[in-house]
């Protein structure tokens, strides 16, 4: 382990355009989380810094759909997060938000130095705009097709489904996200960041300081970009929601999202030091200290080049020492989506699960998209759970608690000579911190948190060979060694826990009725639970989840896939047009089904008996893998009678039932209203 440092670690900035989502807490908040916790218990000076990211266009949008204002918007949204972050034990020093008053003191000024500086070209260049919305369309504004790997729904300033970033007019057949309207080209002034200006030094500082330390899916990501040679970077939008250009010439203008969104890192830093009393600058300039941004993939190029660039023109800022960034979590088999509902929300896992938030993280943890995009599914999240944190970590501490209750009322005994066996587990939990954070600070949490489990596996492995439940009936002595070196392990595992699963620490040591324990004591101290210590009684650290309980998540995401396709299934388009000749030439009436069977060797087909109220006819309906024909004998219909006659695997259908789909995408009968109507009135 290192020697004690100061840190400033941040995390990505959500959207306010909705809740906190599993593949968020995978990528980007939950190893953060440990990371910090860690730092903070050997020793270190960490200030942990987020915020709400509240002036992007996926906001604009959110509230033009649902028809309030942004400001309405970002305020639901990050008093949701803020709270669910809380809630789900993500322990920020402070946690911020763009539409604060000191972010845009900030932010103005940072862009005020950079353009006093002449670090920005200004230039008029052509612009997507929709006509029909008299608006200029930045980023999420346009869709088009992706010039780099043909997704075609990429958005204006980045395709989420290469990673790749670029400008709105670089997308092939852009369309207009507010109206469906092709855009035209307009002409608009804006401020550029000379991205090329930094090339020399980005390659240096990257390319040349970071290519083994640095993971290998951020370096090549950046060394593609410096490859392909950089380009000017326009820093300024045409939006009416943002932090205005705070220059002449700037009117109607907002700080392009992201030039604003990462100087939030700075401002929340500032509120934080301002509240505690302490120096901001140190966390940002002092050469002494370590930056870490944690992010998703999709940040890359952000953090990696245009916000180091800004730093650099800026001319006083540290640059960030690592950026870990995991790849993308898919949920059952698919990409999340927030806009198909397709995600495992935290609120939602918050009152679904009430104190299991060690179990998601946990799991999320064990199944992290360190190196590859990985998938979370509700089964792994139950076995995970009952195999490993219940008959695992929960097994070996209840039974220690238990025999310590049972033979020594909850005393820690004196234990007497130690075998071998005793003194080789003992020498292991002393290995363990040491392990654990040689991965942790590689940023191999998925393997940190294994060495944890590791632990409580060594735990189990020592009392199942000793069996303090049989020696204690021949020799007393022995059975209180054993249990003392138990006792030990327990102890270990609720300091070494506390990144992992922080809420199942503190229970522990509630139990243990002992806290003294630093994360470096566990290797240098000789005893960790002292002789003549009294516990506390036994209580279930974790609890089976049962298989009703994952059907209902399962049933939840299947009812969510549903409405979701039916809210998007696109409408077939309008048919020709007909004259009123037309449409009278049309017989429809009112009809009952008198009788139904299965058409031989037909899946699909149902051959009925219907009373139109003119006679009884055949009508062979393709309804059998929606109705069994129990099911349709005596329904009112609607029937198309003057239908021509058509011959159906040798059975003539004399005339049409009429069908529609429900929002299930299940047929539906198209009935009279009144069910008195009778037959062969016509519709009309």
């Amino acid at each position: 382990m290192s020697n004690p440092k100061r840190y400033t670690v941040t995390t990505a900035l959500p959207y306010t355009n909705g809740p906190i989502h599993i593949g968020h807490l995978a990528g980007v908040y939950v190893p953060a989380d440990i990371y910090v916790r860690y730092l903070r218990l050997t020793g270190n000076d960490v200030a942990f810094i987020g915020g709400s990211d509240e002036h992007g266009v996926p906001i604009t949008i959110k509230a033009k759909n649902e028809g309030v204002s942004p400001q309405d918007i970002v305020d639901k949204y990050h008093a949701i997060i803020k709270q669910s972050f809380e809630e789900f034990g993500i322990t920020y020093d402070n946690y911020s938000r763009t539409s604060a008053p000191i972010h845009h003191e900030t932010a103005s000024s940072f862009f005020k130095t950079l353009y006093d500086k002449g670090e920005f070209i200004e230039e008029s260049t052509e612009q997507l705009y929709d006509e029909k919305a008299s608006q200029f369309l930045a980023d999420r504004f346009v869709i088009g097709t992706c010039p780099k790997c043909g997704n075609e729904e990429s958005y204006g300033d980045q395709c989420e489904n290469c990673g790749t970033s670029h400008n709105a007019t670089d997308l092939i057949n852009p369309k207009s996200a507010l109206t469906g309207n092709t855009p035209t080209l307009k002409q608009t002034k804006h401020w550029f960041l000379p991205l090329d200006r930094h090339e020399a030094f980005l390659k240096e500082w990257i390319l040349e300081g970071h290519k083994k330390d640095w993971k290998p899916n951020v370096y090549g990501q950046v060394k593609s970009w410096i490859d392909d040679g950089l380009r000017p970077r326009a820093v300024t939008r045409d939006l009416d929601w943002g932090i205005p250009v705070p220059v002449e010439g700037g009117e109607g203008k907002v700080l392009y999202v992201w030039f604003d969104a990462p100087i939030g890192y700075i401002s929340s830093t500032k509120e934080w030091a301002q509240r505690e009393g302490k120096d901001w600058e140190l966390y940002w300039k002092d050469k002494d200290t370590k930056l870490v941004h944690f992010i998703g993939k999709d940040n890359i190029v952000f953090h990696c080049i245009i916000f180091p660039s800004m730093l650099k023109a800026e001319g006083s800022y540290i640059m960030p020492n690592n950026v870990p960034a995991n790849e993308f979590l898919n949920l059952e088999g698919n990409k999340l989506s927030t806009s198909k509902n397709w995600a495992v929300w935290l609120p939602e896992y918050l009152k679904d699960f009430p104190g299991q938030q060690d179990v998601l993280r946990y799991v999320l943890t064990a199944n992290a998209p360190e190196t590859k995009d990985n998938d979370f599914t509700w089964k792994d999240f139950q076995a995970r759970n009952n195999n490993e944190l219940v008959a695992i970590f929960g097994n070996f501490i209840n039974r220690v608690v238990v025999l310590t209750n049972k033979y020594y009322d909850g005393v820690v005994p004196t234990p007497s000579e130690f075998t071998q066996e005793d003194t080789d587990a003992l020498a292991a939990v002393k290995a363990y911190p040491n392990v654990i954070a040689s991965s942790i600070e590689r940023y191999r949490f998925r393997e940190a948190g294994q060495e944890l489990m590791n632990l409580a596996r060594l735990g189990n492995k020592y009392l199942a060979d000793a069996e303090p439940w049989k020696m204690v009936k021949v020799d007393e002595d022995r059975t209180k060694t054993i249990m003392y070196v138990a006792l030990q392990i327990a102890s270990a595992l609720a300091t070494l826990s506390e990144p992992f699963l922080p809420f199942t620490s503190i229970k522990l040591k509630r139990i243990l009725a002992y806290q003294d324990n630093s994360w470096n004591d566990i290797s240098e101290k000789s005893v960790l639970l002292p002789t003549g210590h009294h516990i506390g009684k036994a209580e279930l650290l974790f609890t089976k989840i049962e298989d009703a309980t994952i059907q209902a998540q399962l049933d939840k995401l299947e009812a969510s896939k549903k409405a979701n396709e039916a809210a998007n299934k696109a409408l077939e388009p309008q048919k020709d047009p007909i004259t009123f000749e037309d449409f009278t030439k049309l017989d429809i009436r009112v009809g009952t089904i008198i009788g139904a069977e299965k058409m031989p060797k037909a899946k699909k087909l149902l051959v009925l008996k219907v009373d139109t109220g003119l006679d009884v006819r055949t009508i062979v309906s393709g309804i059998a893998e929606s109705f069994t024909a129990e099911e349709v004998v005596g329904k009112k219909v609607t029937v198309l009678v003057n239908l021509a006659p058509r011959s159906l695997r040798g059975v003539e259908s004399q005339g049409m039932i009429l069908m529609t789909e429900n929002t299930d995408g299940k047929l539906v009968f198209v009935n009279p209203d009144d069910t008195n109507v009778a037959n062969g009135l016509p519709i009309s």
